[in-house]
């Protein structure tokens, strides 16, 4: 399985309804949990969204522009499920964006696709109006579909980042190599603890890795270091990075 959607079908068919994303925001004591039934759904519509509203085809680039956050994780998805490069350009086809970037991409809704996200619990909407041309993430991805199905699936050949193809970023992942890289090495089924960013390029095996391992990840934003060691303890956590 070298594809974001086999591998992510395989976890479906194996134990759906297992925690896969679990959020902890410790400024706003914010916490989410997606089992991966949950997190499924989320990257379908989000999938939806990227084709029908962003208008993204398989071979093309999407910025992800985000803290650390569950949502993070459900674009990672969307875009290997489309066939998208996640790319750190500042020239992407199109962006994902919070409140803290959305100033910087707005002046650009007029040449390509901005998706904001609130960043607001439950992925709920902004509460004051977008700039024009800025789509609203929490108002347009519910009227996306549960499920996705590629019309013309990404295969393992396709970029996943700028740096790796699909089928390196999930056949490295089971060796533990990126995890390394990232500072920790997890067993399979572990729970992950990180305070660092999956959209980043340094941070991108802290969700790949319990992905392919049948485990999960646990995402703290906003970490207070005084709260960490109880978050691992009650979370069940078996490595950090």
């Amino acid at each position: 399985m070298t594809t974001f959607a086999e591998v992510l079908a395989a976890q479906l068919r194996r134990d759906p309804g297992r925690p896969l994303v679990t959020f902890y925001d410790h400024a706003t004591d914010e916490r989410v949990e997606l089992s991966v039934t949950t997190y499924a759904n989320w990257v379908a519509k989000a999938s939806g969204l990227l084709t029908d509203v962003a208008d993204l085809e398989r071979g093309m680039s999407l910025r992800i522009d985000l803290p650390p956050h569950w949502l993070s994780t459900v674009f990672l998805g969307a875009a290997w499920t489309v066939g998208l490069r996640v790319t750190t350009s500042d020239q992407p086809d199109a962006v994902v964006c919070g409140p803290e970037t959305l100033d910087a991409w707005a002046p650009q809704a007029a040449a390509l696709p901005v998706l904001a996200c609130s960043l607001r619990p439950l992925g709920v909407r902004f509460a004051e109006p977008l700039p024009a041309g800025v789509h609203d993430v929490g108002v347009e991805i519910w009227s996306q579909p549960d499920g996705f199905t590629a019309w013309d699936p990404p295969t393992d050949d396709d970029p996943a980042t700028d740096d790796l193809s699909l089928g390196e970023l999930f056949t490295l992942a089971p060796r533990n190599d990126l995890t390394a890289a990232a500072g920790s090495l997890l067993t399979d089924g572990g729970r992950l603890l990180s305070v660092t960013d999956p959209a980043s390029p340094p941070g991108t095996a802290t969700f790949t890795e319990p992905l392919a391992r049948g485990g999960s990840l646990v995402l703290v934003r906003n970490p207070d270091p005084a709260r960490l060691d109880d978050v691992h303890d009650a979370e069940r956590a078996t490595a950090r990075a």
